[in-house]
This record gives C-alpha cells, structure tokens and sequence, in this order.
C-alpha cells in the first residue's frame, strides 16, 4: 500500500535518522587523518599526544540534516481506491480533507519531534547551538583554555585541525578527548587504573564498531558508500575516514595487548602499533603491569 501523505522519508530524512541516533549515542566525534601516541613509564607517568583531524558530525551534516528536515514537503493527496483496493478513483471531498487534517497532524508531530532533538543537541554540546555559525569557533575557543590543547583550527565542515600534548601521572583514570561542559563525548582512548597496579588501555575511537559504538561503524559506512557512488544526496558523503597511526611505548610489562605483531623491542623498552582505517574490526587495546619490566 502506498505511504500517506507526510509519512514519506526521502534519503537525506534517512540519513539523517541514522545520524541523529549516532549523536544520541554519544558517537559525537571521530578521528580523521592522524597519528596518535601514548608513552607509559612503569612509575606512572605517562605522555599522550594526538596530532591531526578530529569530526564534530554535530557542527556539519547533522545541523544540514536537521534544516533540510524539519517542516520540508508539501501536501500531496494520497490516490483513493474503489472496493476493489485496486482500482483507483476520484477521492471524495471529505477523503480529501481527512488525507489534508491526517498530514497536518503529522507535520505538527515532526515539528515537536525537531524541536526537541534541537535541544538536546544543544546539551550535548554544552550550550552550544550547532546551527550557529559562530558555534565552531566557540568550541575552538574553549578547547585552547584546556591543558593540554596546543592548538586548535577549524577547516570548515565541522572539522578541526589539532595538536595535543599532555604529561602526568596515572593516579587517576585519563581519557581523550574530553570538553568542558560536555555531559558526554565520544573517547578516542581511555586509561582504567586498577587496584593490583595494572591499567588498562582502550582505543574505542580507534575503531569503526568495537567499543560499543556501533553507529560510528554505520556513519562510515554511510558516508563512504556515498563518496564512492559520488552521492550528492548523501549528506554524510564526504565525511573523513579515519586513518592513522596508534603506538604505544612502555617500560612496563606487557601483560595482554590485541596488536597482530605483539611487543616489539624500542629505545624506550617496548613498543606497540596499529594501523587505524575505517575497516579496523577491534579496538587497540592493552594492559600493563607497573611497577615491573
């Protein structure tokens, strides 16, 4: 049976659910272009550097998206059929008008629907209207007051040129990237201190579908189908790939890690690498005994 009148979803509106829901899962950033090191000595400190792109999908094709849908399209009236269901005729006046109170009732549902998902992108983002087009430097801005943000560029298209450099010492857990008054965020990597001594390391960020953010998996998915096909509809085409380096280097023991080549002898002790590209199944991860070689 055909669709009612206001019940239709083109491409972008598509595209747009799917984005949307990524955004509400927290998926709020991904890496682009970039090469990422962390550096663990067994007395606790550490260094951890992030130099090249970061995606806000909030402050590019999601704020089109949501433009493009909200109160898009124009009545059309539905075809009307005889007893048959198959045969089609003239609707009736009254038909008419039901098909017109049905499609303004859906309108006015998707209208609170948009204003609510607005609103919450504004939470996500700290107070930060991602239709703003000054919203972008707003976040730069209150990036460089943070330690450890060396500098930060916005390119256009809700994606930012960085370079990050942070020392310390693992008496707490540490995660990247985190903003100020963000009430959640997408992590790249996480520190976990342990009890026994041990941390573990996690690079969800790293990965398309490990790390339990399997709409970053479903957002490149999209957005390469729709840079092959050179799909211009395709809202999320165009969107960066990640593509990387990830290394991990310690004097600390290695006590598990998921790298195909395993520890590998550097100046430093140990070494640790993996490629990261959109086709990256599992998460780098590794734990590390300190204290001890």
């Amino acid at each position: 049976m055909p669709p009612r009148p206001g019940q239709e979803w083109s491409h972008d509106a598509q595209a747009f659910a799917v984005a949307l829901a990524a955004l509400l899962a927290g998926c709020l950033l991904s890496p682009g272009k970039f090469t990422s090191s962390l550096d663990v000595r067994r007395d606790g400190h550490f260094t951890y550097g992030y130099t090249g792109e970061i995606y806000m999908l909030a402050l590019s094709k999601l704020a089109e998206m949501g433009r493009d849908a909200k109160g898009k399209g124009t009545f059309a009236a539905s075809p009307c059929y005889k007893d048959d269901l198959t045969t089609e005729r003239s609707c009736t006046a009254s038909e008419l008008r039901q098909q017109r109170e049905d499609w303004d009732a859906t309108q006015a549902r998707n209208t609170d629907k948009n204003h609510r998902e607005a609103a919450s992108m504004r939470a996500m983002l700290g107070g930060i209207d991602p239709t703003d087009p000054k919203a972008a430097e707003e976040l730069a801005a209150r990036l460089r007051k943070q330690a450890g943000w060396k500098s930060v560029n916005y390119k256009g298209d809700g994606l930012f040129e960085v370079d990050f450099s942070l020392s310390s010492t693992l008496d707490h857990d540490f995660a990247f990237p985190t903003i100020e008054r963000f009430p959640m965020g997408s992590n790249f990597v996480t520190i976990a201190r342990r009890n026994d001594g041990s941390l573990r390391i996690d690079a969800p960020g790293f990965s398309a579908v490990a790390g339990g953010e399997p709409f970053r998996g479903m957002m490149q998915g999209l957005a390469m189908a729709g840079s092959e096909a050179n799909d211009r509809k395709n809202p999320l085409a165009g969107m960066p790939q990640s593509d990387g380096k990830f290394t991990i280097t310690t004097d600390a023991q290695v006590v598990a890690n998921n790298t195909d080549e395993g520890p590998q002898p550097d100046a430093g002790g140990q070494k640790l690498a993996w490629t990261v590209n959109p086709r990256t199944a599992a998460a780098p991860m590794v734990v590390l005994k300190l204290g001890v070689r």
